[in-house]
């Protein structure tokens, strides 16, 4: 049968539609998931700093031996686990078709050597390593931990979600020294780290790990599959809010990790988009005072900064005057946490400026300026400066605030030095709930001098309780010494809480399956067109 000309110029015609209609539907294929996270990423070692960005990177790139499920219990992710009789032997076992990035499979050697890197580090881990009496290789899927007595320290710390996550590298950046960041982005996790695309500061982009082979179970919390339903995330800096509240009502942007409170009404009720506060990754506000260098190596005029200091002026420049996204609480482990307390609440809610200037009087304070230093980039951040600066002042101490951006006070932050050679006096942050109900991981309860978190408090009987904790399963026994823990950490100042609040995350009505959980992870998220 022939065609003839018109038939066959018309078969070519829709032959060439046809194509051109399936490549459109091919480019139009790629999903990606364009977001402006918290702070720009910066670097990519996920042990060597606390800095959730970090956190939320390790989630990316790499996957834990054991996760938390949304109702916080421990279960397994890359690993599964029996315990021995007398309860002081954890046998772990690889699942199958782990492997790196790089095509190299996951082994027991990578496990081990990423756990001993990290319990350096972690608060958590510190404590796991001061307990266990050794780690060992059995075979290439199999390690053992042992330790002298029972003890459930091995699931809380290799499931820890938050902070210092235990994450697991291949074994030749894991023995990588602590005090050498790693440079290497090769994980096993759900996604790729593109390098050639990363612009650090500005720009990270994770492509979807088409050899990632996740759990069975369904997504819960941190635990479970890890199904990944897009092919692409951009992570992209915009350091101005109002810039980047504009891009999402472009829709340049599909998710914004933390909208500023005061801009919620520029979305609130819009059906283009979602609002949602994760009460996980709700966060508690602190103030640092440096230990090491005076006048705050004198206990009389840290107290009289407890005093000074209040947190309902914080809490209203973060989030607003009368915000239903936070609350005054002066539990050092939360107030929504098994070890809540409201221990020294009458000194720690409100200022008490003519308290504190009768402190400084009796401490022979002679009004050296303290340096308090102040990241502005961070919207969480941002207000909390000024008002620590206020009060400060309001009680006597002569304040000198010097304003940076986070990355200078996370850098400035680890110097000893006195101030004039580049030290420091005080810091404020934040922590996410779930740290700070941990008394055993928590970083700024730990109180071992030189091995603390910044500021270096050395307070023995605070360790001391924090290995009772840890070495107890009684939930009544745990909570005494956990409320026994925060009248220490408030008789000697090794932190200032200073009010809870919670973040809202806005999201593209395309985007759906975020999981409630301690960090934003980007797995079972999808975006419909």
């Amino acid at each position: 049968m022939f065609m003839n000309r018109f038939q066959s110029g018309l078969l070519k015609t829709t032959l060439l539609s046809l194509c051109l209609s399936t490549a459109g539907f091919a480019a139009q294929a790629e999903t990606t998931i364009t977001a402006v996270m918290h702070a720009p990423l910066r670097a990519v070692d996920p042990v060597i700093s606390t800095a959730y960005i970090l956190r939320n990177y390790g989630y990316m790139v790499y996957d834990t031996l054991l996760a938390r499920d949304s109702q916080g219990a421990p279960q397994p992710q890359m690993a599964d686990w029996t315990v021995s009789d007398d309860g002081k032997t954890y046998t772990f076992t690889l699942r199958d078709g782990l492997k790196f990035h790089d095509g190299a499979p996951v082994t027991a050697e990578d496990a081990v050597a990423s756990l001993n890197r990290w319990s350096q580090v972690d608060k958590t881990g510190q404590v796991m390593a001061s307990l266990m009496s050794e780690m060992a290789v059995v075979d290439d899927k199999t390690f053992t931990m042992t330790f002298p007595e029972p003890t459930g320290i091995a699931l809380i710390a290799l499931s820890k979600p938050s902070g210092v996550a235990p994450f697991i590298l291949p074994k030749a950046a894991a023995e990588t020294p602590i005090s050498q960041p790693i440079t290497s982005t090769i994980g096993s996790g759900p996604f790729k780290f593109d390098e050639a695309a990363y612009q650090p500061g500005v720009s990270a982009t994770f492509l979807k790990n088409e050899d990632y082979v996740p759990r069975t179970e369904p997504a819960d919390g941190l635990a479970g599959g890890k199904v990944v339903k897009v092919d692409k995330v951009v992570w992209t800096t915009m350091p101005d809010s109002m810039t980047a509240v504009n891009a999402m009502l472009s829709g340049e942007i599909d998710f914004y990790e933390q909208i500023p409170h005061d801009l919620l009404p520029l979305v609130e009720g819009n059906p283009d988009f979602t609002t949602e506060m994760y009460r996980k990754q709700g966060s508690q506000n602190l103030v640092r005072l440096n230990f090491t260098q005076p006048p705050f190596d004198n206990p009389k005029i840290r107290e009289a900064a407890l005093l000074a200091l209040g947190q309902q002026a914080m809490l209203d420049a973060q989030v607003g005057a009368g915000s239903q996204y936070a609350r005054t609480c002066p539990a050092v482990f939360g107030c929504e946490s098994p070890y809540a307390s409201d221990y020294a609440a009458d000194k720690i809610l409100e200022p008490h400026p003519e308290e504190a200037k009768a402190a400084l009087a009796e401490a022979g304070y002679d009004g050296a300026p303290v340096l308090l230093m102040h990241a502005t980039d961070l919207n969480n951040l941002a207000p909390q400066g000024p008002v620590i600066g206020q009060q400060l002042r309001d009680a006597g101490f002569t304040v000198d605030m010097v304003s940076m951006d986070w990355a200078s006070v996370v850098a400035r932050r680890a110097s000893k030095a006195p101030v004039a050679e580049g030290g420091w006096n005080v810091f404020s942050t934040t922590n996410v709930l779930p740290d700070v109900g941990d008394p055993i991981g928590f970083i700024g309860v730990a109180a071992g001098g030189a091995s603390s978190w910044f500021g270096w408090p050395d307070v023995p009987e605070i360790e001391e309780l924090r290995g009772k904790l840890a070495s107890t399963s009684d939930p009544d026994e745990q909570k005494r010494i956990g409320q026994e823990i925060d009248k220490l950490v408030i008789d000697n100042e090794v932190m200032i809480p200073m009010g809870e609040f919670y973040n809202v995350t806005v999201k593209s009505a395309s985007l759906t399956g975020q999981l409630d959980a301690e960090a934003p992870v980007f797995w079972n998220m999808e975006k419909s067109e």
